[in-house]
């Protein structure tokens, strides 16, 4: 099965979770949608969780079921 991967990214004074092209949830917080963003992913396992920061850079990431340690490759 295919991990989908959510992404928190700021959007000017917004913050939008997107799944792949899809906004799929907006806060002007951003402790708010990662809230929200964490709830996601666990309910729609295997995913992956990456949280950028205001300077689009990744800050934190975490993944949901099925993260092969050691990675392949």
């Amino acid at each position: 099965m295919q991990r989908t991967t959510y992404r928190v990214i700021p959007a000017g004074q917004k913050w939008e979770l997107h799944e792949g092209d899809q906004v799929v949830a907006s806060h002007d917080r951003k402790e708010d949608l990662v809230h929200t963003a964490r709830q996601t992913a666990r309910d729609h396992r295997p995913s992956q969780l990456v949280i950028h920061d205001g300077e689009g850079r990744i800050e934190d990431e975490s993944t949901y079921q099925d993260d092969p340690f050691p990675p392949a490759g």
